[in-house]
C-alpha cells in the first residue's frame, strides 16, 4: 500500500469515527430533550395561564406559609425559566381556578390523580405495577402516607422512626401492638421488612424467604449440617419454608404469650 492510499484510508477512518461520534452526541441530546418534556412538564389545563404563588396565597394562606418547611420546597428553582413555578408546578395553571372563585374541577388535584407525582417518581410508579402492591387509586392516595405541603414528604422520615409505623398502622391496626413480647425490628419501622409501594414478594416483603430474617439474625455454621441461629441448630428447619411459614415464628410483629414469637 502506497503512502497516498494509506493517507486516504486513515482519513476515511477518522471521518467515520467523527460521524459516529456526532450521531452519539445527537442521540444523547435528543434523549435528554424527550425526557425533560415527558417527566417535568406541569399539568396542563386548557385555556388557563400561570398566575404565581401570590394568587394561590389569597385563599390558601396557611398552606403557602407552611410550604417553606416542606421537602418539595427544596425543588423550587430560580431564574427566568422558573417564573410562576410554585404551586402550579403540581396543580397546573391557576387562572381559571382563580377567576371562578376556587370552583372544583378547575385545578389539577394530585391527590385524586397520582400522574403528577409520577413525573418525578417514576420508580414508584413501577413499584405499583409489581405483583404485590398497595392499591393506589380509589382506595389509597399518595397523600395518605406523604405530606407534600409541610415538613418531610415521607411521614415519619428522618429521626422520627416511630412515626413511620404510626402511618402504617392507620390501616394495619392488627400489627400495631403493643405486645408483651415485641419484635425488635418494629422499633425501626415497617420498612425494615416491607417495601411500602410494591414488591415481587407476598406481603410486600423485601425478599420472599428466610434471607429476610437473616439480615438481622446472625447465622453461624460451626460444622457440617449445623446452622446456628440464636444459639440453636436450625439445619432441619430452614428447608421447611420461611421462618414465619414453617410453624416456628408465626407472630412476626409480636406476641402476647411466646418470647420466640411462635404464636
Amino acid at each position: 500500500m502506497n503512502d497516498h492510499t494509506s493517507s486516504r484510508s486513515g482519513g476515511f477512518r477518522k471521518s467515520k469515527a467523527a460521524l459516529f461520534g456526532s450521531i452519539a452526541v445527537m442521540t444523547i441530546l435528543a434523549a435528554c430533550s424527550v425526557n425533560y418534556q415527558a417527566y417535568f412538564r406541569p399539568p396542563q389545563i386548557p385555556g388557563a395561564s400561570f398566575m404565581g404563588v401570590q394568587s394561590c396565597e389569597e385563599c390558601h394562606e396557611e398552606i403557602v406559609s407552611g410550604f417553606d418547611s416542606a421537602t418539595h420546597a427544596k425543588l423550587l428553582a430560580d431564574g427566568n425559566h422558573a417564573v410562576n413555578m410554585g404551586c402550579e408546578a403540581c396543580h397546573g395553571p391557576g387562572s381559571i381556578h382563580n377567576d371562578s372563585g376556587g370552583e372544583i374541577g378547575t385545578i389539577h388535584n394530585p391527590q385524586a390523580n397520582p400522574d403528577t407525582c409520577y413525573q418525578c417518581h417514576l420508580d414508584v410508579k413501577g413499584s405499583f405495577a409489581l405483583a404485590h402492591a398497595h392499591p393506589i387509586g380509589d382506595q389509597i392516595t399518595c397523600n395518605d402516607c406523604h405530606d407534600p405541603h409541610y415538613g418531610s414528604a415521607i411521614k415519619g422520615g428522618g429521626v422520627a422512626s416511630m412515626r413511620e409505623g404510626e402511618t402504617c398502622v392507620q390501616c394495619h391496626q392488627a400489627q400495631a401492638g403493643p405486645f408483651v413480647f415485641e419484635h425488635e425490628a418494629t422499633r425501626d419501622g415497617c420498612t425494615t421488612c416491607h417495601t411500602p409501594h410494591g414488591s415481587p414478594s407476598e406481603k410486600m416483603l423485601k425478599t420472599s424467604n428466610q434471607m429476610l430474617c437473616l439480615q438481622c439474625h446472625f447465622q453461624q455454621q460451626t460444622a457440617p449440617d449445623v446452622i446456628l441461629i440464636g444459639g440453636r441448630n436450625h439445619a432441619s428447619f430452614v428447608s421447611r419454608g420461611t421462618c414465619w411459614t414453617a410453624g416456628c415464628h408465626e407472630s412476626v410483629h409480636g406476641s402476647h404469650v411466646n418470647s420466640s414469637l411462635r404464636y
